[in-house]
């Protein structure tokens, strides 16, 4: 397998709860809330790690999930925050949103740390909740909930110089010539089946990365073997170097080679075969016949010199010809150093990104004027609201609102003394945007008719 590509499943951590408490000491009345607010949960973190040149360390692992906050405490204590997950990639991956393949981020130039998925917000406690009229408010804010997103990591080889060629003609042995990467080289077709990177020093202190791309074959734009994977390590290369096998030792026209990769080339991306390009016809100390091999050079220079391209006769072999190849790829590399790298844009809004979907709210219209409103959200909301109570009414209220319900639930055509069911509760829908301010608690109180009625012993209720 071509460890260029992974998925991954990645999840924000959880905002804790806020907490519900009260301050109970020995000489102290009426102490009040005191319920802390809980921490935040981790974040996604992406980074990128220079020492990694592939997306092998995905393949054995597939989730990664952030560190919820913790709930809040008694005396105010905040609930302890979630720790951040960062995760190392190479420079170079793009990160896709797996169902949509939209681009969420590219990990290349000055994008080298990103946060992915924010964690959740901390419920805020009771203690902020309470007022001169609701002095012991029995409710607290839930925490945000996490983030979680399956994303798609795509890595593209960011070098100066890519080699391309056919399988076996010689780009690996190039490579182990010109710098410290050993990849692995042998006599048959697809030795290399990743790409491989090297740092070529020259004189002067001069030095540019060049990569090994694994040999194309003709159909390899239309994803015939592993084109596609192969192809996109090109894309970012300032120079290619086409490496051809000038001896024919299999059989087959080197100047046949150099049409067949190009094509491939030009169907994959015409804006590739615009860059500055070199062809080394390398394995010229297996031709036996001298005068074959210069008129296998000499074809190729006629065709291709005119067109601007330099063509030089190399035996990578015996290490014969290789410094001219690496000056006039340094030539090139020079000429685009002021070129930046290509970075995509993102195609997605982060601040939104991960929400879970689930959490969508439901309205049933049950009759005439019966509405049904349901949801995890709204359920979890009233499992941490007190909405028997003034402030938790309003609390719940507002909520309500911030969610879009009563906005949705107009535009269902819902009237003024309309019955709303929620998860047990049947409220009497009332338009307060109808009533003026001082009218507003009028409204509240017939919402709630039996709280501010006397008992008979003159006690409210």
């Amino acid at each position: 397998m071509f460890a260029d590509i992974a998925k991954i499943f990645i999840k924000s951590g959880k905002g804790g709860n806020g907490h519900v408490s009260f301050r109970r000491e020995l000489f102290v009345p009426a102490g009040g809330p005191d319920g802390g607010d809980g921490g935040k949960g981790g974040d996604i973190i992406v980074e990128v790690d220079k020492g990694m040149n592939t997306l092998e360390d995905f393949r054995n692992r597939q989730k990664y999930v952030a560190t919820p906050g913790e709930e809040g405490g008694g005396k105010r204590m905040h609930g302890k925050n979630g720790k951040d997950l960062v995760i190392k990639v190479p420079e170079g991956t793009i990160i896709r949103d797996f169902e949509t393949k939209k681009i969420i981020a590219d990990m290349s130039g000055d994008n080298q740390r990103l946060v992915l998925l924010k964690g959740g917000k901390g419920g805020l406690g009771n203690m902020h909740f309470a007022t001169p009229s609701m002095q012991a408010p029995k409710f607290a804010q839930p925490g945000q909930d996490a983030r979680e997103l399956w994303v798609q990591l795509e890595l593209r080889v960011i070098a100066d110089v890519g080699l391309v060629g056919l399988p076996n003609v010689g780009k690996s042995t190039i490579l182990s010539m010109c710098s410290n990467a050993r990849p692995e080289i042998a006599n048959y077709h697809f030795t290399t089946l990743t790409p491989h990177l090297g740092v070529v020093g020259l004189k002067g202190d001069r030095s540019f990365v060049m990569a090994d791309i694994p040999g194309l074959i003709e159909g390899a734009s239309e994803g015939v073997g592993l084109g596609h994977e192969f192809l996109r390590h090109i894309e970012r290369c300032k120079v290619l170097v086409h490496v051809v096998d000038a001896s024919g030792c299999e059989g087959r026209d080197p100047v046949e080679d150099i049409k067949t990769i190009n094509e491939e080339i030009g169907k994959y991306d015409p804006d590739i075969l615009k860059k500055p390009m070199i062809i080394a016809c390398n394995k010229t100390d297996l031709i036996i016949d001298e005068q074959g091999s210069d008129s296998a050079v000499t074809r190729i220079k006629e065709i291709y010199e005119p067109q601007g391209v330099k063509v030089f006769a190399i035996s990578a072999a015996t290490n014969t010809g290789l410094r001219e190849v690496l000056e006039a790829a340094w030539t090139y590399v020079e000429e685009a150093g002021a070129k930046e790298v290509e970075v995509y844009e993102s195609e997605v809004d982060l601040e939104t990104l991960g929400h879970k979907e689930q959490l969508a709210i439901e309205y049933k219209k049950l009759d005439d004027s019966t509405y049904s409103v349901e949801g995890p959200k709204i359920e979890k909301m009233l499992g941490y609201t007190n909405i028997s109570t003034e402030k938790g009414f309003e609390f719940f209220q507002r909520f309500m609102a911030e969610q879009g319900v009563i906005k949705t639930l107009r535009k269902m055509g819902i009237q003024e003394g309309d019955t709303i069911r929620i998860y047990g509760h049947t409220f009497e829908y009332y338009d307060t945007d109808a009533y003026e301010d001082e009218e507003l608690e009028k409204a509240i109180d017939t919402a709630f008719p039996k709280r501010h009625q006397p008992k008979n012993n003159g006690e409210e209720e």
